[in-house]
């Protein structure tokens, strides 16, 4: 990234300069900017863009105003402070203190205008800039001939990716300050414009982007609105259907897996209207056509939603088939559960491995209430039917589910029954560090209580935005420039939420404004560590996050991928091989060796472009189209149809977000 450094500038003229979308990242020299304290509030309170806060001692600044002002920006929000390293002790620690509990990233700088040190000394330097608490370390040094830059470029062997900045000063070292970012500097420093240089031999700003960026295009600052989560969708419209009345759902907008789910509704009786983005449905009352078949389309998470509930409200054997990718993708455990339950799955394809039960196939035996304890381990899908299901049983039931994954979506199911009028009751189990901070990926266990008997009631609401639609739209803002969505519920249920805890442990700029519209801002990224077992859609645009992001990054997860619309984890191995990304899998974990954007265009290292296929997967498409916006040619995908699934208009709201696919 280009940090641009900003001196002599009024509060107006910093704020309009920032306004440029050329404009990704600035410094803002506290020492040389005449601001008052209430402007440095504003200043750095009001902006999405990464600043680095900065206020050289001398010149005029006594270390303890520069304190002050440096704390005055650090509390209002600035993502980087700057101190430099010979500033007295009791200023470093305070100021270290005050950004560790702030959230600001401490740089910790040394400058030498005169020359370069030795080798020796310039190692000592940085050892002590790290001592001091730098979690960045700044060393710019004077250059006076072509082996002093060679000796600070030296620095970076062994270095934490974007972990040091460093470069040389005056005539000699003007080439370094480009150089750096390709030896893995995250950003470098340029002038805001040609005079008004902060040190000796800053290029514009403007030039540099050039060099650097080329022709690749910005993203586009529109606010774009995200379509109404699935998984919202399909639960409320099967619950409308079985419901007594008439239920409005708005905020719909149509995909194939919703689609079948309307579908499904309108074949159990109930009957279904379209208007302005809402869906009108007269619910059955519980009194469903006694029908044989159901055809749940692709949609694992439908078929997993009606095998209880039709074992529950239809004549045995019931039929359910599907078509695309789903009769290829078995449904682990889903046999052994409902025979807990006294319903016998079988497979009717006689091509279906042996043992393996897969759509299509055939429920014989009614849902049976009780106290069963199964495994979560498969998923929640299945567990999200039987709380749909069991409710309607004349007796009462206790669920109890060991080991649970994706357990934000059986809590959407609970919220969205509740609606619904009916009623569960739910209690986590854990260990010490569970009970303190209530992380769902620490659950061992949840109960849930349902009483039998009960009946579905129409409701009214609105469906909620989709956060993994919104993923690889906030990914690539991210690391290309900037997203602006609409329509998104940061106080939600869905487990897909998570990414925007990833975003900022990945070092992103993540606000959300007066009106609702979440933005994301490119910022100077890190290598993280996440979880994905709860939310394994985001897999694929989060792996394409860890590949911008320098560092080894681990996503942990895989084993949750194998069932998907494709095995994702074979998926997403290869073609993140194919595309020349240093990439493992450790057990459970995807291991990704990053690089910055920065130092993938300065040293040439940009993904591989060429033909991949998407192997029928709507997530594929969506991560393979982040990635074409760092490849060094053309991404070609074999099937971008298959967005459908999930996101019918993802084509055309990418090309006005990027202007590609």
């Amino acid at each position: 990234m280009i940090c641009v450094s900003l001196r002599d500038k009024s509060l107006e003229e910093i704020f309009s300069f920032l306004d440029n979308p050329a404009v990704e990242m600035a410094e803002i020299r506290l020492d040389l900017c005449p601001l008052s304290e209430e402007e440095i509030d504003e200043l750095f309170s009001c902006t999405d863009k990464p600043l680095v806060a900065t206020c050289r001692i001398g010149s005029g600044m006594d270390e303890t105003t520069a304190g002050k002002r440096l704390t005055r920006a650090i509390l209002s929000g600035a993502q980087f402070a700057d101190l430099e390293v010979e500033a007295p002790p009791k200023l470093g620690k305070d100021i270290f203190r005050k950004a560790r509990q702030a959230g600001t990233t401490l740089i910790r700088s040394f400058h030498d205008f005169k020359g370069t040190p030795s080798a020796e000394e310039l190692a000592a330097m940085l050892d002590k800039c790290r001592r001091f608490s730098g979690e960045i370390v700044k060393i710019v040094t004077t250059a006076r001939c072509a082996e002093d830059w060679e000796r600070v470029k030296a620095l970076y062997e062994g270095e934490k990716a974007g972990s040091l900045v460093a470069f040389c000063m005056g005539a000699e070292g003007r080439q370094s300050r480009f150089e750096c970012l390709e030896a893995g500097a995250p950003f470098t420093y340029a002038s805001a414009s040609e005079g008004q240089e902060a040190a000796d031999g800053q290029i514009p700003f403007l030039e540099m982007a050039d060099r650097l960026y080329g022709a690749m295009p910005l993203l586009s600052e529109e606010v774009l609105p995200m379509p109404c989560s699935k998984s919202f969708a399909q639960r409320a419209i099967i619950a409308a259907a079985l419901a007594q009345g008439t239920s409005n759902l708005g905020n719909y907008t149509p995909c194939d897996d919703s689609e079948a789910a309307i579908g499904v509704a309108e074949a159990l009786g109930a009957k279904v209207i379209r208007s302005d983005g809402a869906l009108i449905i007269e619910g059955t009352a519980g009194k469903v056509k006694q029908i044989q078949k159901l055809d749940v389309g692709e949609s694992g998470l439908l078929t997993r939603l009606m095998i209880p509930l039709a074992s529950a409200l239809l004549p045995s054997p019931v039929v359910i088939e599907g078509h695309g990718t789903l009769p290829g993708r078995p449904l682990t455990d889903a046999a052994s559960i409902m025979a807990s339950f006294g319903t016998v799955l079988s497979s009717i394809d006689p091509e279906a491995p042996r043992g393996e039960v897969r759509v299509p196939l055939q429920l014989n035996g009614s849902l049976l209430p009780g106290k069963v304890e199964i495994s979560g381990k498969a998923g929640s899908q299945l567990i999200s039917g039987l709380l749909m299901a069991l409710p309607l049983q004349e007796g009462n039931s206790l669920l109890r589910v060991s080991s649970p994954r994706s357990l934000p979506y059986m809590f959407i199911t609970a919220d969205v029954l509740r609606r619904f009028g009916i009623r569960t009751g739910s209690e986590m189990e854990g260990d010490e560090d569970f009970a303190e901070t209530r992380d769902w990926s620490l659950c061992t266990a949840v109960n849930f209580k349902m009483r039998g008997g009960q009946c579905y009631k129409a409701a009214d609401f609105d469906l909620e935005a989709d956060w993994s639609a919104a993923a690889p739209f906030l990914v690539a803002g991210a690391v290309f420039g900037c997203a602006r969505l609409s329509g998104l519920d940061t106080s939600s249920l869905q487990a897909d939420l998570s990414i925007i805890d990833i975003l900022v442990q990945a070092g992103v700029s993540v606000s959300q404004d007066e009106d609702g519209c979440l933005n994301v801002c490119k910022s100077p990224l890190n290598a993280f560590e996440t979880d994905l077992n709860n939310s394994p859609d985001l897999f694929p645009s989060v792996a394409m996050l860890a590949v911008f992001c320098p560092g080894q990054s681990r996503i942990a997860g895989v084993g949750r991928l194998h069932g998907k619309e494709s095995d994702r984890a074979s998926a997403l191995l290869g073609t993140l091989q194919q595309m020349g990304v240093d990439v493992s899998v450790e057990g459970d974990e995807m291991v990704i060796e990053g690089i910055g954007l920065s130092q993938r265009l300065a040293s040439g290292r940009m993904l591989r472009g060429g033909s991949f296929t998407s192997f029928h997967d709507h997530r594929m498409v969506m991560a393979l189209s982040i990635a074409a916006l760092g490849a060094s040619s053309p991404v070609v995908i074999d099937d971008t149809d298959c967005v459908s699934k999930s996101f019918p208009g993802f084509a055309e709201l990418w090309r006005r977000f990027c202007g590609s696919l």
